[in-house]
């Protein structure tokens, strides 16, 4: 595996964060579960998680900043660097004991994300991207996206709303038009998962609305490096601050962006 010292930082910062998270995956009927609204938990291994990157990744850089999922925003003496860290993604996946969640890390660099790292621990797949340098799976498998052409054999991911979320009624009207045209939806629970299965070419697409930045941004260089076109939902939004997506391969997205932008 070749790559840059921030790179290299991060994937070991992943890999030491997953064998926490490993342990307690195994344990996960004993963890201390609090409660942050319906279908959103955080938990005792998700802090632990966070805290051992932030260890690992602010001690080496300290003067970047820094915005995680737990720990929040924090400026760095670098206003043009800083790191954006999900420690778990997929929390319910992890607290129900089903073996797809994935820690998120993300270098920005001048308000563009220039090194991702989304690593699935239970699979010890290690999905890693530079701008300018490919998409790659674990030391040297380079990731393109899918090569299907035509909509009804692709197969696309979803963020399906939980809880009494006000987006759930367009997401409904979303598979109405989608499913019919296509060869099927997963929802699978972790949106930097569903980019980098994206980028890997085992989905044809991807969309979802309400994300936060530390969900997508690892997984935006994934799916772009990896020669998959990224657009918001609505065109001309921002994508990190309006956590809002839509990505596909080149041929399908089109099509693809049409059904869901018909909103």
């Amino acid at each position: 595996m070749q790559g840059s010292a921030n790179l290299n930082l991060m994937i070991k910062a992943a890999r030491r964060a997953g064998k926490s998270l490993v342990k307690d995956f195994r344990e996960v009927e004993n963890l201390q579960v609090s409660s942050k609204g319906p279908g959103d938990f955080v938990s005792k291994a998700d802090r632990e998680a966070e805290r051992l990157i932030k260890e690992d990744l602010m001690g080496a850089r300290p003067t970047y900043g820094w915005l995680g999922e737990e720990t929040g925003e924090t400026a760095g003496q670098d206003p043009t660097r800083r790191w954006i860290v999900d420690p778990l993604d997929g929390t319910t996946n992890f607290l129900h004991g089903m073996p797809h969640w994935a820690i998120s890390i993300a270098l920005e660099h001048k308000g563009e994300i220039v090194s991702a790292v989304v690593y699935d621990p239970a699979k010890d797949e290690m999905f890693w991207a530079e701008k300018g340098a490919g998409a790659w799976l674990n030391d040297n498998r380079r990731l393109r996206v899918s090569g299907r052409r035509s909509m009804t054999e692709a197969v696309f991911a979803a963020g399906v709303p939980f809880g009494a979320k006000k987006t759930l009624p367009a997401m409904l009207a979303d598979l109405a038009r989608l499913m019919p045209a296509c060869a099927g939806v997963r929802r699978w629970g972790a949106a930097s998962l569903d980019l980098a299965y994206v980028a890997a070419g085992r989905f044809d697409g991807y969309w979802e609305r309400e994300l936060q930045p530390w969900d997508i941004a690892a997984g935006l260089l994934l799916v772009k490096e990896a020669g998959g076109m990224v657009g918001p939902l609505r065109e001309g939004d921002d994508i990190l601050s309006k956590g809002a997506l839509l990505c596909a391969n080149d041929p399908l997205f089109e099509g693809f962006s049409k059904i869901i932008r018909n909103a």
